[in-house]
């Protein structure tokens, strides 16, 4: 994921998105661990980008992201 494609989301869109790379970087350790990880650059490269979206957010002052995310979370539990 490029920097200028997460410039061009809209906030929500970005909560959106890290939670979905979070969900991912759980599932690549647990392949990882299972030994059925067949990428390994792949933990790194969701790792950056993860960082990337948390530096976009912070740009635009976004604060308390991490209580945005479980915040996010539990109202998609609900569901």
């Amino acid at each position: 994921m490029t920097t200028e494609t997460i410039r061009a989301m809209k906030t929500d869109e970005l909560h959106n998105e890290l939670e979905r790379m979070r969900r991912h970087i759980f599932d690549l350790r647990s392949q990882a661990v299972t030994e059925k990880l067949e990428d390994a650059t792949q933990l790194g490269k969701t790792r950056r980008d993860i960082a990337r979206i948390l530096t976009i957010l912070r740009e635009r002052d976004e604060r308390n992201i991490e209580q945005k995310q479980h915040h996010l979370t539990a109202v998609a539990a609900r569901r």
